[in-house]
């Protein structure tokens, strides 16, 4: 049996990479999200081949998930919370 061929994966591992974009967003860091969406993008809008495949792979193995212990803390009001009357 053969594999897949690329334009089987790639709607996929594109997917995959904006989940991981998401992560990395919540984790505070907004820049690199940006970039790895950028960078996404422009694999996934042009062939779709085994180049494409291979970037995008790279492209998950770059940009490694993040955990919630090493997200940021959120930043909130001092004050407690709202108490009905």
């Amino acid at each position: 049996m053969e594999p897949n061929p690329a334009s089987e994966d790639l709607p996929a591992l594109y997917r995959a990479v904006l989940d991981r974009v998401g992560e990395i967003a919540a984790a505070g860091q907004r820049t690199l999200a940006n970039q790895v969406r950028a960078e996404a993008t422009r694999i996934y809008s042009r062939a779709w081949d085994d180049r494409a495949r291979r970037d995008l792979e790279a492209l998950l193995r770059r940009n490694p998930g993040t955990t919630v212990a090493s997200q940021p803390e959120r930043r909130g009001s001092r004050r407690g919370p709202i108490r009905a009357a």
